[in-house]
């Protein structure tokens, strides 16, 4: 019943290496699952036990001591998830003889709404990346980034990482590569397609100039200096702030993610269908899009509000 590597640690190590090479887990997932398996290890250690001697019963008991500390659900779901992968792992591997996690059922999820955006509040954000920024230069781009997230809805890690390739040749379509290496594509706005052109001239006229000086070329829409090559998610979280700021738009209810969730949103509002908003946003399953549905409660209970003349009070005479 025992086997595999000879220490915890290496079990982790190994699983997610191999998560890396089939799956293409991204590196956020990949420090995630590092996170999660690190403490039910350091669990299981407190208590005499490891990976592979572990059973259903210390599974459980881990589980229930989350609850005790208070972790949300969505956060014992991820370290069951976590945890039900490497034992399936660890069994295909031949690491263990069973998969003690298989059977063991999950907190599931609240169904909390999305934070999002009305399309006035949108419209100053786009308002305000056109005139934020050191320069021209930062203007432009930063007007690309913000069309693009939008006409989209692509998670900020496709954004940021978008190669300059699939930019070219006035697109009408943008490429994305998304979780797990999934690709989709998604169309693009007339005002992203301007934005993106009037970008890529700055850019490129950038990249002349840093290959006159013996610098590299760049592969990515949004270059940079730091090690990633490209814009960072950081970087950007803490520009759409400043441009919340700069628009008059509450900071705390923008982030990226926010801008995804008002392109889904605005479309399901104007009458687009769930299985199209699922195939844009990239979710393999359309549950994880059922969530926006939220929008036509919105709409149904103000059509009665504002057409059924007994919500407006009106009687007959």
């Amino acid at each position: 019943m025992t086997g595999g590597p000879s220490s915890p640690a290496r079990w982790i190590a190994t699983f997610l290496d191999a998560q890396a090479a089939e799956l293409g887990a991204a590196t956020n997932t990949q420090l995630a699952y590092g996170r999660d398996l690190k403490d039910f290890a350091d669990w299981l250690a407190g208590r005499g036990g490891d990976f592979a001697r572990a059973d259903r019963e210390m599974i459980e008991s881990y589980l229930i001591d989350c609850d005790a500390q208070g972790l949300a659900k969505s956060t014992r779901a991820r370290r069951l998830s976590a945890i039900r992968q490497i034992y399936r792992f660890a069994f295909d591997e031949g690491w263990r003889s069973d998969n003690p996690a298989i059977q063991i059922r999950g907190p599931g999820r609240d169904q909390r709404l999305p934070k999002t955006l009305d399309v006035p509040e949108v419209d100053r954000l786009l308002a305000a990346a056109r005139s934020t920024g050191r320069n021209q230069s930062d203007r432009l781009r930063n007007t690309c980034l913000m069309e693009l997230l939008y006409a989209t809805g692509m998670r900020v890690s496709e954004l940021v990482a978008l190669p300059v390739a699939a930019a070219r040749g006035d697109p009408r379509m943008l490429l994305v590569q998304g979780k797990g290496g999934k690709e989709r594509l998604v169309p693009l706005s007339p005002p992203a397609r301007a934005a993106l052109s009037a970008w890529l001239v700055e850019r490129d006229a950038a990249e002349d100039r840093a290959r006159a000086k013996g610098q590299p070329a760049s592969r990515f829409l949004f270059p940079s200096h730091g090690k990633s090559g490209h814009l960072t998610r950081h970087r950007f979280y803490l520009l759409i702030k400043e441009l919340a700021v700069a628009g008059g738009v509450s900071p705390a209810k923008v982030t990226p993610h926010t801008l995804r969730h008002a392109f889904a949103t605005h479309l399901l509002a104007n009458g687009a269908d769930l299985r199209s908003i699922q195939t844009l946003l990239g979710h393999a399953d359309v549950a994880t899009t059922e969530i926006y549905t939220h929008v036509l409660d919105e709409r149904l209970a103000e059509l009665v509000h504002d057409h059924h003349p007994l919500a407006r009070g009106r009687s007959d005479t």
